[in-house]
């Protein structure tokens, strides 16, 4: 039989906001080579030159291929393997859709302007890359997820990057109170806090915006879960005690919110939930890991 194989293409911002939408905008920039557009065009060209190669693989190498394109929900189940093509961006997406069972390879579509850190190829690599995946030739890397609950409901099992909690606006204070658990605790740490809000992900997402508010770089294969508070108050010029730290595998990250209008974004700006006063947000590593395929180590 025949390897069946799920290939998910992003669109680029050049064929959603110049081919299809016409922004006028947009063009106006292109035609004045403005600096904010200068990319655009050049990486739309990069990505269709590495679509039709892609396509050209996939013809070589006799699967049986499903693609889509664009931001549209498919079910993975029965598939052999996921490919994306795009960016760490696009993997990212695709992967809330993508169970523990299913392996995943990324594949870099513009990399002058994408850094493509879970792609294991690019463009001129293609066929290599999904020959060698497909045959097992690729090592897998296991990746932990995190699960998101609200009011002890869950809102997400798939997180792969990382949290963000904040007010719902960037110019004021969150207000919270933070309480970390550690396995076998008989009693958490827990600590009122004031800050420009709090990021909470497991490994894959520490060389992130994890590491650029002052967290560690984990490795890959770190089951903990971490948390960094950004830009904390000090009270009475008084230090908090849990500004930064790891979460064990089994352990908890647990967030009161005494904010009327918050906000909780999952892996990026796309998956966002609305946080109340009173509201429960509670972090712990899920049961539902992330097969990656061909990951490039990290530097």
């Amino acid at each position: 039989m025949r390897p069946k194989v799920l290939v998910l293409i992003k669109r680029t911002s050049f064929q959603t906001f110049v081919v299809e939408r016409k922004d006028p905008r947009t063009i106006e920039l292109l035609e004045a080579d403005h600096p904010t557009v200068r990319r655009l065009r050049s990486s739309h060209d990069s990505h269709e030159a590495t679509v039709r190669e892609l396509e050209a693989a996939l013809d070589e190498l006799g699967v049986e291929a499903i693609t889509r394109v664009g931001p549209e929900r498919v079910s993975p189940n029965g598939f052999a393997l996921v490919v994306t093509v795009g960016g760490d961006g696009t993997l990212l997406v695709a992967s809330h859709q993508v169970g523990p069972e299913t392996p995943i390879v990324g594949i870099n579509s513009a990399p002058d302007t994408s850094v493509g850190f879970f792609c294991a190829g690019k463009r001129g690599q293609v066929l290599r890359t999904l020959r060698a995946a497909l045959e097992g030739k690729l090592k897998v890397s296991r990746l932990s997820r995190m699960e998101v609950l609200k009011n002890d409901e869950v809102l997400h099992k798939r997180v792969l990057n990382d949290a963000l909690f904040c007010h719902a606006s960037p110019a004021a204070t969150s207000r919270y109170i933070l309480e970390v658990r550690q396995p076998r605790d008989r009693k958490p740490s827990v600590e009122e806090q004031r800050s420009s809000g709090l990021w909470i992900g497991p490994a894959a997402g520490s060389t992130a915006a994890q590491r650029s508010a002052g967290g560690r770089v984990l490795p890959l294969t770190s089951p903990a879960l971490q948390f960094v508070v950004r830009e904390p108050y000090a009270r009475h010029g008084r230090r908090g005690r849990l500004l930064r730290g790891l979460v064990r595998e089994g352990g908890t990250i647990t967030i009161f919110s005494k904010m009327r209008d918050a906000r909780l974004f999952l892996d990026g700006v796309h998956t966002e939930h609305k946080i109340e006063l009173g509201d429960v947000l509670t972090m712990r590593r899920s049961d539902e890991p992330l097969l990656v395929v061909g990951m490039r180590k990290r530097r």
